[in-house]
Order: structure tokens, then sequence, then C-alpha cells
């Protein structure tokens, strides 16, 4: 089961691996930005079982695990580069020996240019698929030199094409006029696809971009496996306090997500799915632009997560039974 990517002429699995995840703990802003649990053996295992379940598409970051995720991937990957697509981010500055991301970005060409080069060597790979700005909100004073690097950089080899993870409707379309980028990266999932999301995604269809969906799962909330009783402490990105982590609330899932997921279980998981697989399918069925992207830190996660595309998405009917139940528009 495959999607194209956007513009670029390359095809990827219609599920990718979110590798955040296997990058271990670091912090950002003086807060824990990684998950707990994650094992580097475990992580080594995760991709290559995702690779046997079929995924050509992973995405990960320069500052998950302050570099780590990326030097995972590269040592996981070697021997297996070929039929990959491999999408990472730069912008934010950090500290590998200290695993600390302080906050403070920088997209200039000089910046880019050097991020640039450590990915290249953290992957162990001459050139990165799609490299992407991870920088949420840019005026247009730094859009600019940040494009035409890009496509100085694809120009020399160094990459095959970039894009920007934002949800910043404006600077998207101001983006997506003045690149010939492919994707755009954003926050979409069955509770989060909102106006906002929804104006997103038409930016990626009528500019020929994919639109790549982190947070498929909701940090873990879809696929089942929390209650009212689980809590996360503070060495976890859903414990730290982040405002941004909508799903969670001082480290436990909010009662009225794990409400609204009670009462779709049914529909979800019919045919023989799991909750993360119907969670997963719903979203190939909102458009076909969208790529959605999903944590995994085992091997348990990525056979889970990856066993979605022997279903492929749900029905529209089902769709509109979930809107029906969920009694909100937006889902729809």
């Amino acid at each position: 089961m495959e999607r194209k990517l956007g513009r670029s002429g390359m095809s990827v699995s219609a599920l990718g691996m979110g590798c955040w995840p296997i990058g271990g703990y670091f912090t950002f802003c003086g807060k824990t930005d990684g998950y707990s649990g994650a094992r580097d053996l475990d992580a080594y295992k995760a991709v290559n079982r995702a690779l046997d379940c079929g995924c050509t598409f992973f995405d990960t970051a320069d500052v998950y695990g302050a570099g780590h995720s990326e030097e995972i991937l590269g040592n996981a990957l070697k021997g297996k580069r070929r039929g990959v697509v491999l999408q990472t981010k730069f912008g934010y500055e950090f500290d590998a020996g200290t695993k600390n991301a302080p906050g403070g970005w920088d997209v200039s060409p000089g910046y880019i240019r050097k991020a640039c080069e450590a990915s290249l060597k953290r992957l162990q790979t001459d050139y990165i698929d799609v490299y992407m700005c991870h920088v949420y909100e840019l005026g247009e004073k730094e859009m600019m030199p940040m494009i035409d690097t890009l496509n100085a950089l694809r120009t020399e080899g160094k990459i095959r094409s970039y894009g920007w993870s934002t949800g910043c409707i404006d600077h998207a379309r101001v983006f997506a006029k003045n690149s010939d980028a492919t994707d755009f990266e954003m926050g979409y999932n069955l509770f989060k696809n909102g106006p906002e999301e929804k104006e997103m995604l038409q930016i990626c269809e009528s500019s020929d971009m994919a639109c790549v969906a982190h947070s498929s799962l909701a940090m873990g909330l879809l696929c089942g496996k929390f209650n009212a009783s689980s809590k996360f402490g503070p060495d976890d990105v859903r414990g730290s306090g982040y405002d941004w982590c909508v799903y969670f609330d001082k480290g436990r899932p909010k009662k009225e997500y794990l409400e609204k997921l009670d009462a779709i279980q049914q529909v979800l998981t019919s045919g023989g799915r799991t909750l993360a697989q119907g969670a997963i399918a719903w979203i190939w069925a909102q458009s076909g632009s969208i790529v959605p992207i999903a944590g995994v830190k085992n091997e348990r996660q990525a056979e889970e997560n990856f066993g979605a595309m022997k279903f492929g998405p749900l029905t529209q009917s089902q769709c509109r039974q979930i809107a029906d139940i969920l009694g909100n528009s937006q889902y729809q």
C-alpha cells in the first residue's frame, strides 16, 4: 500500500514510521521531550520490523534525542538505504553531549548547511530525501533565504526535496506559493481535525503537496492502552506539562478523549482491526494526499501499526458513523 509524496515524484508506504520515540530522553526548554522506556536495542528491532512490514518512509529530526534518533536510524538502515525515503528536520539548536535543546532556533543559510552536513553524517547517507524546517512559525524575512538555501542544497544533491513542519496557515500559503516543496507536516488525527487542519489540508491538495500527519495516534491515546488511572511522570513528554500536549493533563489522559474513544471503539475495530489500526485507517479515508506517520519504539508497536496496511482505509460510511457518534461536523 503506497501513496505519492506530493510533487516530489517519490512514492512511499501509506504509513511512515515516526522516529521521535526511538531518540530517547532529551530536554527542550527545560522539560523532558522524549518518551520513557526507549531502548536502543528495541529501536533497532523496531526499524527492522517496520521494514519487514513494508515501511519505506521514516520521519525524524536532528533534535530528537539531541541527534540520537538520527544515529539510531542511520545504523539500523546501514546497507538498507536503497528504496527508503528519509525525512528529517532542522532549525532547533541543541547540545548532543548534554541532551539539551534550550529552545533557540536558527534557519539562516549558514546554520541550515551546517545542520544538513551533521544530519547526513548521523544518518550515514549521501543525501536526504526530504529536508524539513522544524520551526513552527517564520516570517518572510527568514522564509525566503531559507527557500533559496534549500533549493541550492537540492541542486548540489545534498537533498532531493524539502518541506515544513507547521500548521501556521498564512505562512504555509506563502511557502507553498514561493517554493516547490514536497510536503507540510502537521498534527492530524481523529481528535485533531478542526478548521485549521482542514485548511492546511486544502493548501496541500491545491499545491500538489503531501500532508504528512504526525500524532496520528494522539501520542498513544488512540491505541486504547490508557485509562483514567494511567499516569506519566516528568520523565516522559506526556507528563512534562507542555501546553501543546493536549491529550494529557498532568500526565493523565484527558477524560473527554477517553470517552470519545470508547464511543467509537466498535467502528474503529471493525473487520478485525485494532484500535490503532482503525485510527490510522480513518486518516487514510480523509484524503489521498495524507501520509500518516506513527511513532514506534519496539517491534510489537511496529507490527501492529504497519499491520494497518493490510486493511486499508475505513469506508466513507464508517467515517460518517464516527462523525454521527461524536456529534461534531469537524470529524466528517
